[in-house]
């Protein structure tokens, strides 16, 4: 039996609503509707009746192109509001049969919540990393278990809760149910992402026009997560100040223009003329070049640890609009002597042609997010609302 779902990608610079049927046999893709985002700056909501009103212009796009009504959609949230942090809850089990049941479970997992979330945050997701046992750890499913005492190591992510409600605002205004908030980069990862990266271990940055959003994974688990306000604007801004023109004159160049490496010797010294200005296409590709080298040393900062080469063995993928720049997975190679290599997200049946590019990796993931949470959830009817979801079985709150 299909299902109806619907996603809203709300960027800094586009915002991209998403409508499909997901059964069986995957998911189809039957609307899209995408506009130049605005009221939002590095994915906050600055300017409420703009945000709306382009939100409320990507949905009716994506309902025209499908033919039917969203009743309610999976959103996004990034910025720098967001905080990420690892947490244990440990509990006992006093039962006399010593057998570790779901409820057990839960009970540690709003013990690690409790630990320190301000009133002025928001919880986004929490994330069971990890189970021990009556000190046996690397448990990965403790449910059935005899045990004394569990504990579990958790992911916690949080919002600032004026921003998180901002953009709720923003979304209901427009005409629109939530149906969950998920961080940006956890969506991303389900449209980018192997198996086999998240099992050996891999740093996702998704570099979109606001800010650079980070997730870091080993063992199938997200171990860190975090947000960069640097990214596609700066490149373009570095440009704007380089070559002495406006930001708009800049950003076109960037796109008509842009590469991270220099070009080659024999047209070294040409030059082209944009909006009457004439500038070499050398200096162009050296003020990317010095930006995006500094977003992927930022990036690989924020990898937990020292030795971020031997927690990596997955490599680097970069995602997101910025990274339709020539020469961007080499020049990551370079600086972070690892593999290094675009997401792009997976192609999809439907009218999805246009979402083939890593500007459109969130957009999709979100999709996929919410295709696999209803299938997880038909498949334990049991299981309470607050738990599964998502690639990483993730225990998330609205």
């Amino acid at each position: 039996m299909k299902k109806r779902l619907a996603a809203i990608d709300v960027g800094t610079t586009k915002i991209t609503t998403i409508m499909g049927d997901a059964d069986d046999s995957g998911i189809r893709i039957m609307g899209v509707g995408t506009v130049p985002s605005l009221g939002l700056q590095k994915g906050m909501v600055v300017n409420l009746n703009e945000a709306r009103d382009a939100i409320k212009r990507s949905v009716t796009m994506a309902e025209q192109s499908a033919g039917y009504r969203i009743e309610s959609a999976v959103i996004n949230i990034t910025g720098r509001h967001i905080h990420s942090s690892n947490n244990r809850g440990v509990i006992a089990i006093s039962r006399k049969d010593e057998i570790i049941r779901q409820a057990d479970v839960n009970r540690a997992l709003e013990v690690a919540k409790n630990t320190a979330i301000p009133a002025d945050r928001r919880l986004l997701h929490l994330l069971p990393l990890d189970f021990t046992v009556d000190g046996q750890e690397g448990v990965k499913s403790p449910v059935g278990m005899h045990g004394f005492k569990l504990e579990v190591e958790t992911h916690m992510v949080t919002g600032s809760a004026t921003a998180v409600e901002n953009l709720s605002k923003c979304v209901k205004a427009a005409g629109i149910v939530i149906d969950e908030m998920v961080f940006s980069p956890l969506a991303c990862a389900e449209a980018v992402l192997s198996a086999d990266e998240l099992q050996d271990g891999v740093i996702l940055a998704d570099i979109g026009g606001g800010t650079t959003d980070i997730a870091v994974f080993k063992d199938g688990k997200p171990i860190h997560t975090s947000v960069l306000p640097v990214a596609g604007y700066q490149v373009t801004h570095d440009i704007s100040v380089g070559l002495g023109v406006s930001w708009e004159l800049a950003e076109e160049i960037k796109l008509r223009y842009g590469n991270v490496y220099p070009v080659d010797e024999k047209s070294s010294d040409q030059e082209v003329t944009e909006g009457g200005h004439t500038f070499p296409l050398s200096q162009v590709s050296e003020i990317i070049r010095s930006r995006v080298e500094e977003m992927v040393r930022l990036a690989l900062l924020e990898v937990p640890g020292e030795d971020y080469q031997s927690l990596l063995r997955g490599g680097v993928v970069l995602t997101g609009g910025t990274c339709n720049l020539p020469g961007i997975a080499e020049l990551g190679a370079e600086v972070a002597h690892l593999p290094v290599r675009i997401g792009m997200p997976p192609a999809m049946y439907g009218v999805s042609e246009k979402l083939n590019d890593p500007s459109f990796a969130t957009s999709l993931g979100l999709i996929m997010w919410k295709a696999k949470t209803r299938n997880e959830m038909q498949a334990a009817p049991s299981t309470s609302p607050s738990e599964g979801g998502g690639l990483f079985g993730l225990f998330r709150k609205k």
